[in-house]
């Protein structure tokens, strides 16, 4: 009787007095939740960390203005290979700034703590292990890798040099993935048996019409040094400034976007991912010389394991949609289901009454209550809300680097954790261009 009681309360607890109000809220941080004690940690601001930013494009960009907007954290210097990025950085963050196009020139500077890496994902593996080995922290945008082959090097390289080394799918360090995580090891959708992601998009910019600068040339861009770790090739400039188009240099849709949905997912859940990949899809609409499809359905397989029940996840991705720019993780369970975004989380059950519940049916007996007797029931759903100021996750993101960086500590995407998310992603394109199914070994890292 006593069990059953304490069953109740803490189901009443979840479903009732901590939401029973939508929409609500996040409230604080959990004392004990290290991952946000270390990333929201005050105490080390006053250490000043002097960065340099290596690939100054659009999301290396955006990753140094959030970086910036930190306390004691200062730009000192910008490597890219685009004479027209360069000139551009002096203007955004300072005329103090040392420029380069060889990254080798930013990792022997003695001024410098850690380096942002933003460049095409084809010199992920390289500038991180030159970084690493030269003594510095490192954040390297998603994919960690160009392949499944490179993850071993990147997470020996990050071992052996005790530095700091966060990824940046910044969605991991949101109030909604961390929400979302809480409530699914409380019980409130039951156990997990399905998930699902999609990712739209359709302006020409979102389906990577990037903007190719008039003055384009081999004399403005370091072409040879671009290509030299990958296929030889005569200048072209939509391969440069477009260069998710192709595989050379990109990931396709998976490497840019299932990647993401994958981080969430596998914090939320604690999961070491799939061990069966597969895909289809087309090149439906951007039929402009690109070589990945611009619709891409991905379907994996995830074993039991002792962090969660097997189940299975299936993610979209459509360049071509002509209605919005939706974008969704939905988690499913035995008792409902969550809507998951990096801001906002909706839970949703089917229990319509409580009368599984052996504590509320002993009660009823007890006082001799007509058993037909109606009962208060919890809502049906529950949303929750970020508080307004809510700075977002990409800020976050870089407070737990800065912080880990300053107290030695850790952070919540490190190498192991992102080669765990990138692997089924790239194993999608794999899948997609192979048309087979693949196996991966979700513990071991690795191909079966």
């Amino acid at each position: 009787m006593e069990n059953n009681r304490r069953k109740f309360l803490k189901r009443l607890g979840m479903a009732g007095a901590a939401s029973a109000i939508a929409p609500t809220a996040f409230g604080a941080p959990h004392p004990k939740n290290v991952m946000q004690m270390n990333r929201l940690s005050q105490k080390s601001a006053d250490k000043e960390l002097k960065i340099a930013l290596i690939g100054a494009g659009i999301m290396g960009t955006q990753d140094m203005n959030t970086a910036l907007q930190h306390e004691n954290v200062e730009v000192v210097a910008v490597c890219d290979l685009y004479d027209g990025r360069l000139e551009s950085a002096k203007e955004k963050w300072g005329q103090h700034l040392f420029l380069t196009k060889d990254h080798k020139e930013i990792l022997k500077r003695n001024d410098i703590d850690a380096v942002l890496i933003g460049t095409p994902d084809h010199w992920h593996k390289q500038i991180s292990v030159d970084a690493l080995n030269s003594g510095k922290h490192v954040y390297c945008e998603k994919p960690m890798v160009h392949s499944v082959e490179e993850g071993k090097e990147v997470i020996d390289a990050w071992k052996n040099s005790g530095k700091v080394f966060m990824v940046g799918s910044q969605g991991i360090s949101s109030l909604g993935n961390e929400k979302a995580k809480e409530l699914l090891a409380a019980g409130a959708i039951g156990d997990i048996n399905y998930a699902e992601g999609f990712w739209a998009r359709h302006s020409p910019e979102g389906a990577w019409q990037y903007h190719v600068p008039a003055d384009a040339s081999k004399e403005t861009v370091d072409w040879e040094r671009y290509i030299s770790n990958t296929t030889d090739r005569e200048f072209d400039p939509l391969r440069f400034f477009r260069w998710r188009n192709y595989l050379d240099y990109g990931t396709g849709m998976s490497g840019d976007l299932f990647v993401h949905l994958f981080t969430s997912l596998h914090f939320i859940t604690n999961s070491l991912g799939p061990n069966k990949v597969s895909a289809m899809g087309g090149l439906r609409y951007w039929k402009d010389g690109r070589e990945v499809p611009d619709v891409l359905l991905g379907m994996f397989q995830y074993p039991d394991s002792k962090e969660h029940p097997g189940f299975n996840l299936s993610l979209r991705c459509n360049f071509v949609d002509g209605t919005s720019g939706s974008t969704y993780l939905k988690i499913v369970g035995s008792k409902g289901s969550m809507d998951v975004k990096w801001d906002e989380v909706v839970v949703k059950t089917n229990q319509q009454a409580s009368s599984d519940d052996p504590f509320m049916e002993a009660q009823a007996q007890m006082s001799g209550r007509a058993s037909d007797r109606k009962r208060i029931l919890p809502p049906n759903e529950m949303v929750y809300k970020v508080e307004p100021g809510y700075k977002g996750a990409h800020y976050d993101h870089f407070g737990n680097f800065f912080t880990a960086i300053r107290e030695n500590g850790t952070v919540t995407e490190d190498p192991v954790f992102a080669f765990r998310a990138a692997a089924p992603a790239l194993l999608c394109n794999d899948s997609y261009f192979q048309d087979e199914f693949i196996a991966w070994d979700p513990v071991e890292m690795k191909l079966v």
